[in-house]
């Protein structure tokens, strides 16, 4: 089976979202190259602008990840994606509350867990076979975090200041935990930073 992974955009005081949940000033990296890169949302399109360092971290998320887990506040905050995540990868959302005009509905790319973080990453693992678990939301990933699910942890380092939001990182309630460094790439607008989880 493959690796369990985060990656996320944040400013450098540990912010993956402003408190409005606005994501503008950590992503503007990826509309700051020189190499176009389209996702699709649900029944949009995504048109990026990163620079060949981005584009290959683009290339590589498309061909490695085989499913994402996600918390219920990202599944809604995002929308639901408008039905299809922008990987085009099935999602493995943990929630207490399954959101029941999607748990019936046909060629849905979601799948709803609602006992515990290991089920959730071992029903991905099932869907993903020997490609990547990608893991989505902050909360999420704190749970992988202190039951010793992460592999890989994936930073996208944006030179702002946000001052106030979710952080990443807040409130672990965990025991140290040593991570090695597999890769340092300086990029237009962003620093990529790369670590293994050390276990």
């Amino acid at each position: 089976m493959g690796s369990v992974g985060a990656g996320f955009s944040m400013s450098l005081d540990g912010f993956i979202a402003g408190p409005n949940d606005e994501v503008d000033r950590v992503f503007a990296w990826m509309f700051q190259g020189d190499k176009d890169v389209k996702l699709s949302k649900g029944d949009e399109d995504l048109d990026l602008k990163v620079s060949s360092e981005g584009a290959e971290q683009f290339e590589e998320l498309t061909h490695t990840i085989g499913a994402i887990v996600s918390g219920r506040r990202m599944f809604d905050t995002a929308n639901a994606w408008g039905g299809k995540h922008p990987l085009n990868v099935p999602i493995v959302v943990l929630t207490h509350n399954p959101p029941q005009e999607w748990v019936n509905k046909p060629d849905s790319p979601f799948t709803f867990v609602t006992d515990g973080i290991e089920s959730a990453v071992a029903k991905a693992k099932e869907i993903a076979g020997d490609e990547t678990v990608g893991v989505g939301g902050a909360d999420v990933t704190r749970q992988c975090l202190k039951a010793g699910l992460l592999d890989e942890i994936s930073i996208d380092l944006v030179p702002v200041l946000l001052g106030k939001g979710v952080r990443l990182f807040e409130l672990l309630g965990i025991e140290p935990i040593d991570l090695e460094i597999t890769d340092v790439t300086k990029d237009v607008g962003v620093t990529h930073l790369r670590y293994r989880v050390k276990k």
